[in-house]
């Protein structure tokens, strides 16, 4: 098989156009499907539509993460409400996370929300993101937690500041008791931090299992271990064209 051509770096002048928006978002959630990220139909993947009209593409309620395509995910306004037809119904619950993150944090063009058996396991413990390994330690600083305040719900719309109070800047959340959330400037951002931030919590809760005592770094070396991970503005965009291409080769029809 001949060799693909290098990937080009995106020009960060240009605006991309909402259908390749909406390939990039479907081709997150069929990755997360693949990566074993799932929670049946539920949590989230939302992107910001370019604009100033707050508009965000979503996945329809009811369709398994391996189903979505470009053409399926639907554009809702900043409670969730659909600004377009739609066959299938929209959980406007269910964007009450993404809706505050959207809003409150200027890197959030795209918002991720996990329930995997070791992110909410690292989230029910209370030491955290431990940094066990070289992947753990690209999260040193980048972090945070937010406390558990129930089922997040338009019940309880003052959890939304508290939400973003404690994001701040950073790219990564952990939801305590509930699971793990990351953002990013374009998806493939945010899918990078979520790819890694979810090797981080499996990588510890093996290390626990194992019995043996855990051996954390000096902080000097975990502080420079972070730094020596910086890449800037393309954060995870040489592994997404990989990514891509994968699908392109096993899973074409997320394009629809």
């Amino acid at each position: 098989m001949a060799l693909p051509p290098p990937p080009q770096r995106p020009d960060p002048d240009r605006i991309p156009t909402e259908q390749e928006l909406r390939e990039d978002l479907a081709a997150a959630y069929r990755l997360i499907a693949l990566f074993g990220m799932t929670d049946l139909v539920f949590t989230h993947l939302s992107l910001r539509l370019p604009g100033e009209d707050h508009r965000f593409l979503v996945n329809p309620y009811g369709m398994l993460f391996e189903e979505i395509t470009a053409s399926s995910l639907v554009i809702v306004d900043a409670e969730g409400e659909p600004l377009q037809e739609t066959t299938w119904p929209v959980n406007p619950a269910g964007f009450v996370i993404h809706s505050a993150v959207h809003r409150g944090q200027p890197n959030a063009a795209c918002v991720m929300h996990t329930h995997t058996l070791a992110g909410m396991a690292v989230a029910a413990q209370k030491g955290g993101l431990l940094p066990l390994n070289q992947m753990s330690m690209e999260f040193d600083g980048r972090v945070v937690t937010h406390d558990y305040e129930g089922v997040a719900a338009d019940d309880n719309l003052s959890e939304r500041e508290r939400l973003v109070r404690d994001l701040g800047d950073a790219p990564c959340m952990i939801l305590k008791h509930h699971g793990l959330l990351t953002v990013g400037r374009t998806v493939a951002e945010a899918f990078y931090w979520m790819y890694y931030l979810e090797q981080a919590c499996r990588i510890q809760i093996a290390a626990q299992s194992s019995g043996a005592p855990l051996d954390l770094p000096p902080p000097a070396v975990v502080a420079r271990t972070r730094v020596q991970f910086d890449t800037g503005a393309t954060k995870g965009w040489l592994p997404w064209q990989a990514l891509r291409r994968k699908l392109d080769r096993e899973q074409p029809g997320y394009r629809a």
